[in-house]
């Protein structure tokens, strides 16, 4: 059973520089995204501190981020890695099942991803993670290389901390009302 400590979730400041962003998005009528919480169980509690310092997830969470954006309905998933890659043990079954679903049901869905030894920030749209994904289930690449992250999603974070991911995101969004047949089903 997975399990939260003291220690912290990874992803957390990517989380943060997402959530100040979808932030001033919503503020500036971009945008409505919001967190999508996980569900847990406290098991241990410092009272003094009035922090729970372990607990156990009630259930599978679907994925870090759902909303709109003009009228479009995006969810996306946040995740951080320190290698050349992203290994594809940091995604899970449930999450590619909710994401493909989401597709079928006309929504983008997507990961953002910080290269942190990089900085580098990408928008991976849910068609490339699923054909890693599916390779490693046949016993392919257990992970997604840095360079099948396309340059024309890379994201801007800029000074004042807003991760600029809505310009992917539109790009994204252009590339698949031009997919053939798309509209013949």
């Amino acid at each position: 059973m997975s399990h939260w400590n003291s220690r912290g979730l990874r992803g957390s400041s990517l989380e943060e520089s997402i959530n100040f962003t979808n932030e001033k998005y919503r503020q500036r009528g971009l945008a409505l995204l919001q967190k999508v919480p996980t569900p847990i169980t406290p098991v241990r509690i410092d009272q003094e501190k009035r922090t729970i310092t372990l607990a156990y997830f009630e259930k599978q969470s679907t994925v870090d981020y759902i909303g709109v954006a003009q009228g479009v309905p995006i969810c996306f998933d946040a995740k951080e890695t320190a290698h050349k890659n992203l290994p594809l043990q940091n995604i899970h079954q449930h999450q590619i099942e909710f994401m493909a679903d989401f597709r079928t049901q006309r929504g983008l869905a997507f990961l953002l991803v910080h290269f942190t030894s990089f900085d580098e920030y990408y928008l991976l749209p849910f068609e490339i993670l699923e054909a890693f994904w599916l390779e490693g289930e046949k016993g392919g690449r257990k992970s997604i290389p840095k360079n099948a992250f396309l340059e024309k999603y890379k994201i801007q974070k800029t000074g004042n901390g807003i991760l600029h991911y809505l310009d992917a995101v539109s790009l994204y969004l252009d590339e698949t009302d031009e997919e053939p047949g798309k509209d013949e089903k």
